[in-house]
């Protein structure tokens, strides 16, 4: 088990007062057997008005609704957490399912259909030859196997590159440009598991520290595959790791651009482009 604080700050700054509209959260990780949450703190400013929800995925989201004007909006997250995932590999598949191809059971298939249909529908044919390499029909490989396969090759052939940009590249991008950010490398992956008959889900969160810096962190973004028997396990397609208690799970979803930590809008008498700043830090707590 791993004690572990996080602490993220998200601020704007405008250079004018301006009227700000709800703003949603998603800040709070998922807790389960894997992650429980000891504290949590949620400081806004200016003054406002908080109601949680649980969204159709059982994320934790906070609506934030602002009852003065201002030109500075601020919110910062604090967390202490205990995290169990310390053996990511210690799942067992189901018989029928440890070789693909496999077809889900049809009560599942039911609840898995969201997961299966692909987003980025043009960009198929693209992602079906990518993958021959890998895996082509009338071939059975191990499952896992093809998983970690097309996870490593992600995070060996293709580059990191961190964008500010809001949402996400198409796959033919980032098969195009062979880069991408942790959420581009996460939906690739993803649309490459659709693409196969598997169901996948996007992922945001945090991870613990980072190969440039150690013992820091940072928001992060990757994939979780549906494996009967096993349930969601993740893949993190920018290091080629199976996910496990360096990850921090925050919100999952369907569609990769439907969940960013914080969104929102205003209302101001002049066009604007805020500042913001973000600040995330990530450490283990030495017991």
């Amino acid at each position: 088990m791993r004690r572990l604080q996080i602490e993220h700050q998200t601020t704007y700054e405008y250079s004018e007062t301006v009227t700000l509209l709800p703003h949603k959260l998603l800040l709070r990780p998922r807790e389960g057997h894997d992650l429980r949450i000891e504290s949590a703190d949620l400081a806004i400013s200016p003054a406002h008005h908080l109601q949680w929800q649980r969204d159709v995925y059982g994320n934790s989201v906070a609506w934030a609704r602002f009852v003065e004007p201002s030109n500075r909006l601020s919110m910062v997250s604090r967390l202490v957490l205990q995290h169990y995932d310390d053996q990511p590999l210690d799942f067992l598949v189901a018989d029928f399912a440890v070789f693909y191809p496999f077809q889900y059971e049809a009560a599942e298939r039911v609840d898995l259909g969201p997961y299966l249909l692909p987003v980025f529908v043009s960009d198929q044919p693209l992602l079906s030859a990518w993958l021959r390499p890998f895996w082509q029909p009338g071939q059975v490989v191990e499952t896992y196997v093809l998983l970690d396969t097309i996870n490593k090759a992600i995070a060996r052939d293709f580059a990191y590159q961190q964008r500010e940009q809001a949402g996400v590249q198409t796959p033919a991008t980032t098969l195009a440009h062979r880069s991408g950010s942790c959420r581009d490398s996460a939906t690739l992956f993803i649309e490459a598991c659709r693409n196969l008959g598997l169901a996948a889900r996007f992922v945001s969160g945090y991870l613990c520290s980072t190969p440039v810096t150690q013992g820091q962190g940072a928001t992060h973004a990757w994939a979780e595959v549906y494996l009967p028997g096993a349930g969601w396990k993740g893949f993190d397609p920018t290091s080629g790791q199976v996910v496990g208690n360096d990850h921090i799970a925050v919100a999952v979803s369907r569609h990769p651009e439907l969940i960013p930590p914080v969104s929102g809008s205003f209302l101001a008498a002049t066009p604007q482009s805020p500042r913001m700043q973000v600040a995330v830090q990530v450490v283990e707590i030495q017991t």
